[in-house]
């Protein structure tokens, strides 16, 4: 019995402790009517506030992050922290980095290219 009490604490503190541990989920957007594409609304706000110099450009490519090419946003945007560090989002680095999170506006934008699939 003192065996199966104490695999049940130390389950629930395990499962309390991973509860802790993870990361916020990116926030939903709703997407009707928006059908935004890289060239005509992705490519702006990366070369405005991503792919800049000393950043993720293709020269500099901070943590190995180039995000001034079609290529290098869609292979990026397939991990979640693409959208939560953008989002400011507890256990992500919060990016642009020193500044403030980009407006709502182009966070759903880049969110709602994504699960239009990335369009280019």
């Amino acid at each position: 019995m003192l065996k199966n009490v104490m695999a049940g604490l130390l389950l629930a503190c395990a499962t309390l402790t991973l509860s802790m541990c993870q990361k916020e989920s990116t926030t939903t957007y709703d997407c009707t009517g928006l059908t935004p594409t890289y060239t005509n609304d992705i490519k702006a706000i990366m070369n405005a506030s991503c792919a800049i110099s000393d950043c993720h450009d293709a020269a500099t490519r901070e943590a190995g992050i180039n995000l001034s090419s079609y290529a290098g946003v869609k292979a990026e945007s397939a991990n979640d922290r693409f959208l939560g560090s953008m989002e400011h989002q507890a256990g992500y680095k919060s990016m642009p980095e020193g500044a403030s999170k980009l407006p709502t506006a182009s966070i759903q934008k880049i969110y709602c290219w994504i699960q239009n699939g990335q369009p280019e």
